[in-house]
């Protein structure tokens, strides 16, 4: 490991090989750092600030990078960009969580590491930028979208500093000129406009000069980096026994079901257990699959038979059974080859992950994104979790009937210290059965008040977006549904706006006191 130390990302003090101080007539940080990736190809270039130089681990920093093409970092102090981002990125990567290795671009100039032949192909790009903390913010931003695996990781310091720090507010070191400056690099130009409108509204500034200087910086926005050339073999052992439950929530869609069913019978892997639970509102009627119970299938089939249905309880039913390594969430309207099962497991082996949100395509839909990656979403009917994780969270049935339970079980993945990696080589079939699943088709009683956003997602904000995120979620809220409804004159639109939204919070607080309610209930 290469270890440069400096003084508030600017000074150069020190570089050391394996403890050998590395003399450098160049004192530029930013050049100092291409300079060692040239030179050390293969090894981590690390950074860290002077003062932290005794509270590194770097016992643990095998185990932080254990595939080449990772880059971590962990603010002790201070993080490069305000929390004041938030304003125009709603994703997962944005409000970290310290206590865990979670997955984000937003880099610390405080301590970090990013392996010599990963950092190269960035240079071309961003070689000119003298500013050391966003350079970093730039090669994590760009390089997550291209396939680099990027996190905040507590692992990266010593454990008793790790207590401390995860109780101190850590600050920005970067201004609103950087900020601007790193949003129009960076995003799409109407989150430019958008920012600024957050600047006007929330932050009552007016921050014009810092906006036009801003449409001088250069776009790396939808830029990309070649990373193929370099191999991602993660050294975690994998398990020598993997094993795996299948998990399909089902309502009135026997031939979908008995379909994929079939699929699974012709695995080059063989599900350990296929846990079935099927949903029937109506209270006379009986099972409409006795083909579980009396075919002969080459795995175990658990059959859960139930009146009460929804997406949630059905799963959290299902979980209750599994005692594989592994649990595949699926959908019951998908289809997919006989080498699915152990090509996922093989590849969660070799990227050393614990989730794969498997790509899952209409019959006429082309596959969008075609780059292993960090995903900022979750799909609870297409993805494979590793079953210590699914034994400590649940879906939460806040969100029966309602959008955002997979969101919401994706960030609890997340804040476990399980990264959700997106594979577009592996392919589900996705038939869109046009009834049944999992869930009744009804309407919300909330439809009347005309809530906007809906209540399990203003629900689902509460509980993850920073204030910041929440105040750009609604003004893009404000902004995209303009165009798709009736009202144009813009004031009447605005006090429509502003009404749906208080609907809605007022139905997001009804529904979490009736599930307090319901969960003191049921624990009593």
């Amino acid at each position: 490991m290469i270890l440069i130390l400096h003084q508030h990302a600017k000074i150069l003090v020190r570089v050391s090989y394996n403890r050998e101080e590395l003399k450098f007539e160049e004192t530029d940080l930013c050049r100092v750092f291409w300079k060692l990736a040239e030179d050390y190809p293969k090894e981590i270039i690390a950074w860290c600030a002077e003062e932290f130089e005794n509270d590194l681990n770097q016992d643990n920093w095998s185990e932080v990078f254990h595939h080449d093409l990772i880059m971590a970092s962990y603010g002790i102090k201070s993080d490069y960009l305000s929390e004041k981002i938030g304003y125009i990125d709603q994703l997962p990567f944005v409000n970290i969580n310290r206590e865990v290795q979670y997955p984000t671009w937003r880099m610390s100039s405080d301590v970090g590491g990013i392996v010599g032949n990963v950092l190269l192909p960035f240079k071309e790009m961003f070689g000119q930028i003298r500013d050391f903390g966003f350079l970093l913010n730039s090669i994590a931003k760009l390089g997550q979208q291209n396939g680099l695996f990027c996190y905040s990781s507590p692992k990266l310091i010593k454990q008793e500093l790790e207590k401390r720090v995860i109780e101190t507010k850590v600050k920005a070191k970067a201004g609103n000129r950087k900020l601007f400056f790193f949003v129009k690099a960076h995003y799409k130009s109407v989150r430019l406009w958008l920012l600024f409108w957050c600047f006007i509204k929330y932050e009552k500034s007016f921050p014009i000069e810092v906006l036009i200087m801003s449409f001088f910086q250069e776009k790396y926005f939808k830029k990309k980096i070649n990373l193929s050339q370099i191999e991602l073999q993660s050294k975690i052992a994998g398990n020598p026994v993997n094993s795996i439950d299948v998990i399909i929530p089902t309502l009135g869609r026997r031939e979908y079901l008995l379909q994929m069913l079939e699929d699974l019978k012709v695995q080059i892997l063989f599900p350990k257990k296929v846990i079935v639970v099927e949903q029937n509102p109506d209270p006379v009627t009986q099972s409409e699959l006795p083909e579980l119970r009396e075919q002969n299938w080459p795995f175990e089939i658990v059959h859960h038979f139930t009146h009460k249905t929804g997406a949630c309880h059905a799963r959290n039913l299902a979980l209750k059974e599994v005692n594989a390594n592994w649990v595949f969430f699926a959908d019951d309207d998908i289809r997919f080859e006989a080498g699915l099962l152990q090509k996922s497991l093989d590849e969660l082996e070799r990227l050393g992950a614990d989730c794969l949100n498997i790509n899952c395509k209409q019959e006429s839909e082309k596959t969008v994104f075609h780059k292993i990656k960090q995903w900022g979403s979750f799909g609870s009917g297409t993805s494979i979790v590793n079953a210590r994780y699914c034994k400590k969270i649940s879906f939460n049935e806040i969100f029966e009937y309602g959008f955002g339970e997979d969101q919401d079980y994706g960030m609890q993945l997340r804040n476990a210290g399980c990264d959700v990696i997106y594979h577009p080589d592996i392919e589900i079939l996705h038939l869109k059965a046009p009834r049944g699943g999992f869930r009744e088709l009804s309407v919300p009683p909330w439809e009347d008040d005309k809530a906007k956003p809906s209540p399990t997602l203003m629900i689902y904000a509460k509980k993850y977006y920073t204030e910041e995120q929440q105040k750009g979620y609604k003004n893009e809220l404000l902004l995209r549904f303009y165009s798709q409804q009736e009202i144009k004159n813009p004031f009447n639109y605005l006090k429509r706006m502003k009404k749906g939204w208080r609907a809605s919070e007022a139905w997001a607080e009804k529904l979490q006191k009736e599930r307090s309610e319901k969960d003191m209930i049921t624990s009593g």
